[in-house]
Order: structure tokens, then C-alpha cells, then sequence
């Protein structure tokens, strides 16, 4: 397949083929700091070796369940032996936008409201959006501020904050049925080309999210053989 370079990422590139779609080719950079994972973070904090391959299998896994329940994503097709996925192309919002859906008082939640709430809190499906930008460390950025700088109208505002708890009650729900608790997980939309249509974007692996099973953390490595049964 001829391929394009597109963008290197932290833990994804992103290729243009010759029929007009996308490839996202997983690496085994996930992010964090200090030689620590962290699903919040926006560097690369340690290489973990089958990690491209375990966020792949994850986001196949979850994309194919979303697809079953009529939730829109660029989702095609995954080729786990190159680490690969082909997807829709799409443009994003503004200059990248992230969407946090938090069950639990965990994380940068807790650290900026830790005087209000104890850490691991339940939360009532509580939606956050941060702006992907890693020089100003992924700012929280409010519905108004988003309108004005007109990323999103607030009819976009309202469906991606609906589609969020929707997409992360799925997951959710087919997380408990493994016995994992979700705490919080973050999601990326775009708008389809062509169409324009809203789509969940990314991927959905256990470099974006945060998962306990009987109180003890889940690595994104240890989080897919979970899942996966592998």
C-alpha cells in the first residue's frame, strides 16, 4: 500500500494511502512522566514494549462494540500484525480538541479540587474539554470560551458532550461486565470529510482512559490481556 506521511505523534503517525483514507500506525510510546504511565499526561513518559499492539487490539475491540450500537467513528479496519488502522479521514475541531468523560474524583480533577471533594469521589458522568496543545500543558477550556474562539457552536458543543456520555457508558458498561471499575476516559471527535458528520476519532485503548479491577491500577498491557482474554 503507498502511503503518505502525515503526522508523527507521541504514541500514533498517521499516514494518507492512495485511496483517500487514513493509517494510524501504533507505536509502544505511551504517555507520562517521570518513567510513570499516565493517561493525563502530554509526553511520552516510557516505551513498553507490545503496547502498539494492545492499544490496537483494544480500539478494534471497542470500535467494532460502538459500531454495533450505531455510535459514528473513522473506524474501518485494523491490521494487528503491522500494528496498523485504517479510518475515515477527517479534519478536527479548532486545532485539536479532547473530550474527558470522569466517573471518579481522580487525576488533574482531584488536584484542582481537592479542597472541594476526596480523591476517588464518585462523579455523575461529569464532561471536561481540553484543548490539544502541549506547550500550554492541554488548558481546560470552557463552552463559552469555545464559541467564541469559534472551535464549536454550541449546538457542536451539546452533541459532542452527548455523545461522550453515551460512548463512555458503553465502554463502561462492557468494562463492569469484566469486573473493571472505569474511572475516567478521554475521547477525540472530528468532522468526516465529505459529509461533515460528527465521528469519535483516535483511539480507545488503555492509553486513554483510567481502570481498576479489585482496587489495584490497570497498566494499558495488563488492561487489554483483561479484555481481550489474551
Amino acid at each position: 500500500m503507498n502511503i503518505e506521511p502525515l503526522y508523527r505523534g507521541k504514541t500514533k503517525d498517521v499516514y494518507a494511502t492512495k485511496q483517500g483514507k487514513y493509517l494510524l500506525k501504533f507505536k509502544d510510546e505511551v504517555t507520562g512522566t517521570d518513567g510513570t504511565f499516565d493517561p493525563g499526561a502530554n509526553t511520552v513518559g516510557l516505551t513498553i514494549a507490545g503496547a502498539g499492539k494492545a492499544a490496537l487490539g483494544l480500539s478494534r475491540f471497542f470500535f467494532e462494540k460502538l459500531e454495533q450500537k450505531g455510535i459514528p467513528t473513522h473506524y474501518i479496519s485494523a491490521n494487528l500484525d503491522e500494528n496498523t488502522m485504517k479510518v475515515k479521514p477527517v479534519s478536527v475541531f479548532g486545532k485539536g480538541l479532547e473530550v474527558i468523560c470522569r466517573y471518579r474524583a481522580v487525576g488533574s480533577f482531584f488536584r484542582r479540587y481537592g479542597e472541594y471533594i476526596t480523591e476517588g469521589h464518585p462523579l455523575d458522568s461529569l464532561v471536561e474539554f481540553t484543548l490539544k496543545d502541549d506547550a500550554r500543558n492541554d488548558p481546560f477550556i470552557s463552552e463559552d470560551t469555545l464559541e467564541q474562539l469559534k472551535i464549536l457552536s454550541q449546538k457542536e458543543y451539546s452533541i459532542l458532550k452527548e455523545l461522550t456520555k453515551s460512548i463512555s457508558s458503553i465502554i463502561r458498561d462492557i468494562l463492569a461486565h469484566k469486573g473493571i471499575d472505569l474511572f475516567d476516559i478521554k475521547l477525540e471527535f472530528g468532522r468526516e470529510k465529505g459529509s461533515g458528520q460528527i465521528i469519535l476519532i483516535d483511539e480507545i485503548s488503555g492509553g486513554n482512559m483510567r481502570t481498576f479491577k479489585n482496587g489495584k491500577f490497570l497498566e494499558p498491557l495488563e488492561l487489554a490481556k483483561t479484555v481481550l482474554n489474551v
